[in-house]
Order: C-alpha cells, then structure tokens, then sequence
C-alpha cells in the first residue's frame, strides 16, 4: 500500500551503510533472513493435495462483494470495506477472496499509521486469517492469499521490530509465493508480488550474495520487473496496484518518471475520492520538485471520517511549505503531523525541518534550539530523513543560510529563484569544505531543472573536483550518479559506467544506501 510507495521511489534504503554502525532497512532484512535461516521450513502441500491448474479455474478471482471492498481499501475507507466484508466471512468463514482483502485492510492500517496499541489486535487478525486459510481447499487464489498475507505478517513484525518472526514470516512468504507462480504460472496476482519480492532481494548489494545462496533465496531484478510487466499488463483484481509498482521502480530508480507520472494523474483523475491516489499523486510532483502541483493536489485530497489517518501527510505538505518559503506554514503542518502520527519514523526528520522552518524565518535562537535538541531524542534511523537529520546534529556545523534557501527552492522546483540566491554566495578562505563542495551542486541541481544541460554538467564536474575521493558528503556521489544518468540519456555507455562506479566508490555519507542502489541498477541497465 502506502508504505510501499516510498520504497519503490527510493525512499527507503535498500542496502546497508555499516561503516558507521547504524543499521538500515537493508541490514534488518538480511539479518532477519539470517535468523530465520534455522526456523522450520514453510509447509506446503504435497503434490498429491496440490490442484491441477484446471481445478482451480474458476476460483482464482475476487468475489463482486470483495472486489468492491478492495476499492474501499484502495481509497483508505477501511471502515466501509470492513462493513462490505463483514456478512460475506459470517457465511464464508474460510473462502480466501474476503480472507485476503480484510487482511490487505489490516495491513494498510498497521503500516500506514504505525499505531502500535493497534499491533497486537491486527497481527493476531492476521494471524487468524492465515489459520482460516489452512482450512480452505487449495486453489490459486487460497495459495495466493496465504502467501501475500504471510508476507503481509512478516512486514507487520519487522516494522515493530519483531525481528526473528518477522524475517521467518518474509521468508516463509518469499518461498511460497515462489511455490504459487510455479504452480500456477498464469495466474498474475502471483506474479506481482513474486516481482516485488525479487526486486527488493535482488537490489541488495553484492556483499549479501553469500546470506542469499545460504537461505537459498535466489532473485533478479530484471526477472522481478518482467513478473511485476506480466502482471501490470494482464487483467486482473490486482492490475493497478502492479502498475504502480512497477511505475514507482522506474521512477525512483531508473529515473524514469513520465510513466508514473502520467499514472497517478489518470487515476486521481478517475477516481477523486481515493486518497491514496491522491496521496500517491502528491508524491510523485514533490519527488519530481513540481512544488505547486503536489501543494494544489495536497489541498484538493479527499477528507472526512471515513478515510484513515494518513498523518504523513502533513509532513509532506510541510516539506512543500519549507520550498515555498512558507516557513509559519510549514511549522504549523509539522506540529499537526507530531500532534496525529502514532509511529516513530520520521520524527528526526521533523525536528530538524522545524528547526529550519523557524531558522530562516528569523524567530528567536532559544525557540531554534529547542527544536534541535529534539533530532536527538532517542528514536529509529532507519529512513535516510532521519538519519540525515541525526547526522546533521551530530556533525555540530552550523547550516549556510543561502545554500540551505536554495536547496530547500531546488526541491520544490523552483530553479530561478535558486540561481538567484546563490548569487548571494560569497566563499571565503574561512568557508567551510561542505559548503564550497555544496555551492556548485547546488548550481548543478538548479540547471537541470530547468534543462541547462551542458550547464549543470560543468557544476556537476566542479562538484567533484573541489570534493576529491574521500569527502564525506553526499554532494560528490549524487553528482557523479546524476553524470552518469545524463551520459545514459546520450548514449555513451563507457562514461556512464565511469561516473555510476564512482558514485559507488565515495565513503559513507547520508544517503549512501539509497545512492549506490540506484548506482548499481543503471550499472545492470548498461550491461
């Protein structure tokens, strides 16, 4: 759902960065796998209880009842798919289409709000489910449901830092989903999640080959899109929700973002009252630095009782405030955000963009400071926002107020008031090294957005030049990665891979992880 979205953009890291310690969501899969590398295998039928493809025709689709209760949770109205479900699993207490969606309901709750006095209530729901469906006879869709909602427990855990169950239960899930698509090569619903799952395996770095081939999971990105292009282009109950997956990839990582954005507007198009297309639209215009659109889309999304809770969305429209310079605004959106968010990510993040908000906007230091002693308050890093900001507090350098007004206009999209400010940047003997290597990237940022080409690759170049091989920043590497993507576009394979491996090559810095995934994807693309 939700969650997912920000993964498949690059949201979230998928590869460790252990030379400072801190682990990230790449790490705690691989260390789950491990651990759930001496668990019991995954039951499955035997081939004499398993159904012949012809005997499970017929049962491999959603019932009319479930399918209109899959669009209520599409759009986030839980309450009203819950009430769709409710009489179909008093009569049907173990068919698999109601089983499935109202476990697709739960998850989306657990995941998007990370309530954790909603935890046990919806694991043991989950739990309950997977029990019904034992009960059930065997057919694409039952296997398919046990599968996709074992997965679903898995993810469940991992989040609340459940690790041994949770990286038995993606294990376990990974394994038989690969069962299901084996058994029943036609059937897409499996195939999307199979793609997925080899995606996210497959993305991991070359340094946890050695935990794959031990646990004897076995997967490929280019074999995972092919599953999830199977399934985006064949009708199905979960055809959407493929071509999402598959549109957010190629956004995210293979910076290709026209496809998803041509997407999420044809279904915020057709469908208004879906808040999660709403808040996928908003999404895609801020990763794509089109700050007035995501705020206009913001404004416009669908509210009401009905809906769940999606507080993350204050802090978006926060960070699209910050752009615009509304820093009162801004503030309010995040203190809104801290007030409804029951879960623990972010919250560095938050601290740190209040800071700011109350920095630029000239307010007393005493209230500044407040602000920043909260990045430190204890709380997860594993998405790279919070990190950043815990890095930011650690390092103990005080921000340039003209870089910073800069970057913040650069991701909103707007490019010329950017140049503008930059011109107020005067470098000095005194100045410090992460401010002379960020001016010219900065620069470099701002003409690619507004397609000055030739002009951001010479502010690219100097980017590096003034960084050197070891600087410890992450100006250096995304220059070298976005030279890569530029020298992709013209066709000169031998320079991109040049400047993809030396993204690779630059020491820890904050957005290492999500850096060298992207980095080692076009190295892929290129062979």
């Amino acid at each position: 759902m939700a969650s997912w979205a920000d993964f498949f953009s690059g949201g979230y890291p998928v590869a460790p960065a252990p030379r400072n310690g801190r682990h990230r969501a790449g790490l705690l899969l691989a260390g789950c796998l491990l651990l759930s590398a001496f668990a019991p295998p995954p039951r499955l039928a035997s081939p004499a209880a398993q159904p012949t493809i012809a005997e499970a025709a017929g049962v491999d689709q959603l019932t009319t009842n479930s399918r209109r209760a899959y669009a209520e949770v599409l759009k986030l109205r839980l309450g009203a798919a819950r009430d769709l479900l409710r009489p179909e699993l008093a009569t049907a207490p173990t068919a698999p289409a109601p089983l499935l969606v109202a476990n697709c309901a739960d998850f989306a709750e657990l995941i998007i709000t990370q309530d954790a006095s909603r935890y046990d209530a919806l694991v043991g729901a989950q739990e309950a489910h997977l029990a019904a469906l034992d009960r059930a006879p065997a057919s694409a869709l039952r296997d398919y449901a046990r599968a996709e909602i074992t997965l679903h427990l898995g993810l469940s855990q991992l989040v609340f830092r459940h690790l041994v169950m949770g990286g038995f239960h993606l294990r376990r899930g990974f394994q038989q989903m690969q069962a299901v698509a084996k058994r029943y090569p036609s059937f897409a619903p499996a195939r999307k999640t199979l793609g997925i799952c080899q995606f996210a395996v497959g993305s991991l770095p070359e340094g946890y080959h050695w935990l794959l081939s031990l646990l004897g999971l076995t997967a490929n990105v280019d074999t995972g899109l092919k599953n999830l292009a199977f399934s985006a282009a064949q009708p199905n109950d979960f055809q959407t929700e493929s071509q999402l997956y598959l549109t957010l990839i190629r956004e995210g990582y293979y910076k290709k973002p026209e496809e998803a954005v041509r997407l999420v507007e044809r279904l915020h198009a057709q469908q208004p009252d879906n808040l999660l297309f709403s808040y996928l639209l908003i999404s895609v215009y801020k990763r794509q630095h089109h700050g007035e659109a995501a705020l206009a889309a913001y404004r416009a999304r669908p509210v009401g009782p009905g809906y769940l809770s999606v507080a993350y969305l204050r802090h978006m429209a926060a960070d699209l405030l910050l752009y615009q310079g509304n820093y009162a605004g801004s503030e309010r959106e995040n203190l809104a955000f801290l007030r409804e968010y029951k879960g623990q990510h972010y919250r560095k993040d938050t601290a740190f963009k209040l800071y700011l908000a109350v920095w630029l906007s000239g307010q007393p230091a005493a209230v500044a400071l407040r602000y920043r002693e909260q990045i430190n308050q204890p709380g997860p890093t594993d998405v790279e926002e919070d990190n950043y900001a815990q890095h930011y507090y650690h390092e103990a350098q005080a921000l340039n107020p003209t870089l910073t007004r800069a970057r913040l206009q650069i991701d909103g999209g707007y490019n010329r008031l950017a140049l503008a400010t930059l011109r107020g940047f005067h470098a000095t003997p005194a100045t410090l090294l992460r401010d002379r290597i960020e001016e010219p990237y900065r620069r470099a940022r701002a003409y690619q957005g507004l397609s000055q080409l030739d002009s951001a690759k010479l502010a690219y170049e100097r980017t590096l030049a003034v960084a050197g091989e070891t600087a410890p920043f992450y100006f250096a590497p995304q220059a070298a990665l976005q030279l890569g993507y530029m020298a992709q576009e013209a066709g000169n394979k031998a320079l991109a891979r040049t400047y993809f491996e030396k993204a690779l090559h630059y020491p820890w810095h904050e957005y290492k992880n999500s850096t060298d995934a992207k980095a080692n994807l076009a190295l892929r693309e290129l062979r």
